[in-house]
């Protein structure tokens, strides 16, 4: 017992040290099972958020939009890639990661579980889904679990494309006709207050927000980056012309922040759940999908492992 206490103690110290903690390094069970379930949540939400973003690939209005539409699609393919990478470190395959998604004993972002109705969706995406991402994971590239931290750095700056790409998509909108400044108007109603819930419940209400604070594995408050997250993006949405759908958003010059209105938790706690309205087709579709590209798999370890055996006869 004194021994575990010992190492806990050298472990804490070197996090407060702001060193990194890597895969060989000892580590309590406890923040080993905190980062699979973040970094696996992380991973997921990269790869079922293609889905809804998808399904606007063959509709893209222009050539231009469809690359970029593509292109963003296949970069977040690319972090979920680096992050199911970075789980495995921990000790937990891969297959171990989908089959906790499939039952779901693993979660994801509760944003993707809502339709996309229009192409302003695609905007509103970009500049606030991934806006409130970017908010998130800055502080992430900080994070104590350093394979975790390193995946951030690059998925940091593919984000903020991102973002912008949302942005000039929705500034063509509303500098356009009445129907396309109203379309992306409809987006941003629709949008806004999932966005917001992309944080995660209040500090007081959170489970796992004090310890993972005191482990370095989250740097900010889910209601501090939730308010940095408003206090940036209402001048975006004054330039843009776009109201935003809250009636008690002031600002208030004593906290130097924006007030804003009560979230509707009972519906985001109904989503989590999975009583969201694509909750059942987004983790349907993946199962599918998963099941039906075993062969591909299949063949990939055939050829890595025919690959293996020439490389070692070679060296023989």
């Amino acid at each position: 017992m004194e021994n575990v206490m010992e190492l806990e103690a050298q472990f804490q110290a070197k996090i407060d040290r702001g060193e990194f903690i890597e895969p060989k390094d000892w580590m309590p069970e406890k923040y080993r099972k905190t980062l699979i379930r973040q970094i696996s949540q992380h991973a997921h939400s990269e790869i079922i958020g293609m889905q809804p973003e998808g399904n606007w690939i063959t509709r893209a209005p222009s050539l231009r939009r469809k690359a970029i539409l593509l292109a963003k699609i296949q970069d977040e393919a690319g972090h979920g890639l680096y992050l199911y990478s970075a789980c495995e470190t921990m000790g937990i395959s891969r297959e171990e990661l989908n089959h906790q998604l499939h039952t779901g004993a693993a979660k994801y972002s509760s944003i993707f579980n809502y339709p996309t109705l229009s192409w302003a969706d695609m905007g509103a995406i970009g500049w606030l889904v991934d806006g409130a991402a970017i908010v998130n994971q800055v502080s992430l590239q900080r994070t104590s679990y350093g394979p975790y931290a390193r995946a951030m750095v690059r998925i940091c700056k593919e984000e903020s494309f991102h973002q912008r790409q949302g942005y000039e998509l929705l500034l063509s909108l509303c500098r356009g006709t009445a129907e396309q400044k109203a379309m992306a108007q409809d987006a941003m109603n629709r949008w806004w207050w999932p966005s917001l819930m992309m944080f995660g419940p209040h500090d007081a209400e959170s489970a796992h927000s004090a310890q993972s604070m005191q482990w370095k594995i989250k740097r900010e408050s889910n209601d501090e980056l939730r308010q940095k997250f408003i206090d940036k993006t209402v001048a975006q949405a004054e330039f843009l012309g776009l109201t935003i759908p809250d009636p008690d958003l002031k600002w208030n010059a004593e906290r130097g922040h924006y007030d804003f209105g009560q979230i509707d938790w009972e519906e985001f706690n109904n989503v989590i759940r999975g009583n969201g309205p694509c909750n059942k087709q987004r983790l349907n579709h993946h199962v599918k999908v998963h099941e039906e590209n075993v062969w591909v798999r299949e063949a990939a370890n055939a050829y890595a492992k025919k690959n293996a055996k020439k490389s070692e006869t070679l060296v023989a």
